[in-house]
């Protein structure tokens, strides 16, 4: 009928009590923590956050940061491109209209919840007046609570661009 029968392993009393595969585990294991031991002086350490890491590649994606055009308006059209591209709907935005004559939408809210964000870049290519960004090089961000990390209209537009 064309039926392979294949054999099944793990059928040995050795293969069944596991015991032989602990053993081999913590031989890899044991063998790393004396290799290390033994070579202290060359594992590299720095003294974060007092040193910051300089091996970052220049296309990390840091905290988010809001642009400004040249007459120093926000670059945001409220247009929501971003905050529906977000899988983590993180970006919380409330529009409204200029008062500069100017005939489009503003964002009178800007929001980003960072505890929620997963860093993806989405927003930054849905964008289409490159209003949003992700290289401000900030990649650590601390705080006590979580209202801390909900950053606001005004704290990112006060991310620059890191410069490399």
């Amino acid at each position: 009928m064309g039926i392979k029968v294949v054999k099944r392993h793990g059928n040995t009393l050795k293969e069944k009590l596991y015991i032989p595969a602990i053993f081999g585990g913590m031989k890899t294991t044991l063998s790393h923590f004396i290799t290390n031991l033994s070579d202290k002086p060359h594992i590299p350490t720095i003294l974060y956050p007092e040193e910051q890491p300089h091996d970052i590649s220049e296309r990390y994606r840091g905290v988010h940061r809001l642009t400004k055009r040249e007459d120093e308006s926000v670059r945001c059209v409220a247009c929501f491109m971003c905050a529906t591209a977000c899988p983590a709907e993180c970006i919380f935005i409330e529009a409204e209209e200029r008062t500069d004559g100017v005939d489009e939408k503003m964002p009178k809210r800007f929001d980003i919840d960072l505890l929620e964000c997963v860093f993806c870049g989405a927003c930054v290519e849905a964008c289409p007046c490159d209003a949003i960004r992700m290289d401000s090089g900030i990649f650590s961000f601390i705080g006590k609570k979580r209202e801390d990390f909900v950053l606001t209209k005004e704290q990112l537009l006060a991310n620059k661009e890191k410069k490399q």
